[in-house]
Parts: structure tokens; C-alpha cells; sequence
């Protein structure tokens, strides 16, 4: 039997360092980091973005069903994101699965996952 995509990155524990490696990422890349620098100086509501996302990539990659955040274009409304930041995110969140050792077919599913939720988030 094949693992799920939760098993395969690792599960919670797994997901929440890939989740905070990629928002480290988000902080260095002069890209996209004017969005999350201003989490610096706001940790709790920084904790409260990790925690949803680790609960989002975990229900959507085969565990725990428990997302108590918004939906993706709730979330990123009046954001006007540009299909050139999802860009760049999407290379965060790459050089941290790179940084967690995930396999290359679990990169290819994360990307796959990443491009179906593109258009809930670009342009909102």
C-alpha cells in the first residue's frame, strides 16, 4: 500500500517544518517578503498564519480533516497577488521540501496541489 501525501512529507511534524522553513524563505526573498515582514513584529498572528497553513496541507495531503482557517479566496482577498509572487512562493516552498529531503514524485504531487489553488489566490 502506497503512503499518503501527509506520510510522505513527513506529517504534522513534518509539514511544520516545511512550513516554517517556507515562510524563512518568504522573509529573505525580496520578492514577496513586504508581505510577510510586517509578521515580524506581529508572532502571535504569524502563529495563527503557520498554524492554519500547516492545518490546510495537512487535511488536503491525506491527514487530519481539522482546517479551522479561511477559505483560499477569503483568505487572499483585496491581496491582488500577482501571478509573478505565486511564482516565487511556490520557489520558497520548493527549496524547502529541497531542505526537508522530500522525493521527487512528493514534489511533483505538492506542485500539482499548488496549481489547482492558483486561481483562488492570484489576483483576489
Amino acid at each position: 500500500m502506497t503512503k499518503t501525501l501527509y506520510e510522505r512529507l513527513g506529517g504534522r511534524e513534518g509539514i511544520s517544518r516545511i512550513v516554517d522553513d517556507t515562510v524563512d524563505a518568504h522573509m529573505n526573498n525580496p520578492a514577496v517578503n513586504a508581505r510577510f515582514l510586517p509578521f515580524k513584529e506581529q508572532p502571535e498572528k504569524l502563529a495563527v498564519i503557520k498554524q492554519h497553513t500547516i492545518e490546510f496541507f495537512s487535511a488536503g495531503s491525506g491527514g487530519p480533516p481539522i482546517y479551522n482557517g479561511k477559505d483560499m479566496v477569503t483568505a487572499h482577498k483585496g491581496m491582488n497577488i500577482s501571478p509573478a509572487e505565486y511564482m516565487h512562493t511556490i520557489d520558497d516552498i520548493f527549496a524547502a521540501l529541497d531542505k526537508n529531503s522530500i522525493d521527487e514524485n512528493t514534489k511533483k504531487d505538492v506542485l500539482s496541489i499548488l496549481w489547482s489553488l492558483k486561481g483562488m489566490i492570484v489576483s483576489q
